[in-house]
């Protein structure tokens, strides 16, 4: 304790040198000058004292005819001094410390992660109907109405979880292009609610089904619409005159194989241009701040077409401390441009990359394509194509049953006297 009195009033190492130094401090306790370290070093002495004692020591010196000399300086009054001194510097020190809390109070990233159908960009143009954006606070960001959003505007969102990460917002999403009544979050198990209906997605011929609940309507070769109920959800229990009298509710499930046509058009004109690069390539350095961009000049300027490739990096402190800030380089490359025509062959090979994509795109989806049809013609200087693949896919959405018990409809009621 008192230590830390000492160090707030502030206290001195001095130099004793002279005729006598014994005498000097005998004085000074004589006048209630508190020395202490005292260490002798033969010709002088080293010792600490307090700063209001250091002002009463001139009389002492003169009547002892010793020298004394401030070797260091302690304590708060000491530090404030210098940090006077320095105080250009601590005002900046200061000034950055409230900017960067000030800048860790908004969005400066959006990072979205297990998106496949849901393109990146699409997602960004939803964030900016629902007014979220980088460089909005945080405060104004309802994490539990946005993943309700989500979840509302992408049907084939089944699950999404949205964080707000230091200055990043972190949107996890997971899709299922065929959404299960459990993922629905609809809930049918009271009887009194209705069973749950099978029905036709597309329309095809059903190539097989095995039931496990419910009531099949449909059978191997039968041909269904779009929409049409392929297991009833509701089982009837008969009277014995072979009425029905009531119906059991269940939800319908089943394994129902349809087979059914994808179609596929496509069109690219006979004349194209190509380009042809001249070499001529620049490298022009930029930052970002925000929105507004800030290039580095470079000498020399580009004459012809070109095609500009932006790479920027976006800048932070930590892990997930981002900043509104980027650098990077616009790469500029030189062409010209030179009219050719598409030979069949060409065509041909344009065509079968994007059969392969849209047939990859039905793979994923667990359809199974057994045959495909493809026609290549020219008209008018356009070549089209048109292709109709056969294919046999898992089919069957759950959609509520329409069907009531007999005892739920209710008697009109009778005529009212005039």
């Amino acid at each position: 304790m008192i230590q830390v009195i000492r160090y707030i009033k502030g206290y001195l190492l001095i130099k004793v040198s002279g005729f006598s130094p014994e005498r000097f401090m005998n004085l000074c306790s004589h006048h209630n000058i508190f020395l202490w370290d005292v260490e002798n070093h033969g010709d002088y002495y080293l010792m600490k004292i307090s700063l209001k004692g250091f002002y009463r020591l001139k009389g002492i010196t003169r009547k002892t005819g010793t020298r004394v000399v401030i070797t260091k300086r302690y304590g708060l009054p000491f530090l404030s001094v210098r940090i006077w001194k320095r105080r250009i510097f601590l005002f900046g020190l200061l000034g950055s410390l409230i900017f960067w809390i000030w800048m860790s109070g908004f969005i400066w990233a959006v990072e979205i992660e297990g998106n496949y159908y849901v393109t990146t960009d699409l997602f960004h143009d939803f964030l900016e109907k629902q007014e979220i954006q980088v460089g909005m606070k945080k405060d104004r960001i309802n994490i539990e109405e946005l993943e309700k959003a989500v979840r509302a505007e992408f049907d084939i969102v089944t699950w999404t979880s949205a964080k707000i990460e230091g200055t990043k917002l972190l949107i996890r999403i997971r899709e299922n292009d065929l959404i299960t009544v459990e993922e629905s979050g609809m809930d049918f198990s009271d009887a009194g609610q209705g069973g749950m209906d099978l029905v036709a997605e597309k329309s095809g011929e059903v190539v097989s089904i095995v039931t496990r609940s419910g009531v099949p309507v449909v059978k191997a070769g039968t041909q269904v619409e779009k929409g049409d109920i392929l297991v009833e959800g509701c089982v009837p229990i008969m009277n014995e005159d072979g009425s029905i009298r009531r119906y059991e509710y269940c939800h319908a499930d089943a394994d129902i194989l349809l087979r059914c046509v994808y179609s596929m058009n496509e069109e690219l004109p006979e004349k194209y241009e190509q380009k042809a690069y001249t070499g001529k390539e620049k490298k022009i350095p930029f930052v970002m701040f925000g929105t507004r961009k800030m290039k580095i000049p470079v000498l020399g300027k580009s004459t012809g077409q070109c095609d500009i490739v932006e790479e920027k990096t976006q800048l932070r402190l930590f892990q997930n401390y981002y900043l509104p800030i980027y650098i990077g380089r616009d790469y500029i490359r030189e062409y010209l441009t030179e009219e050719k025509i598409y030979t069949r062959e060409e065509i041909k090979t344009l065509f079968e990359g994007k059969i392969q994509k849209f047939i990859e795109s039905l793979d994923e989806k667990g359809v199974q394509i057994i045959e495909k049809n493809v026609t290549i013609d020219k008209t008018s200087g356009v070549w089209k194509m048109k292709v109709d693949f056969l294919a046999v896919e898992e089919t069957g959405t759950a959609q509520k049953s329409q069907r009531t018990n007999p005892q739920e409809i209710t008697d009109w009621p009778a005529d009212e006297e005039e």
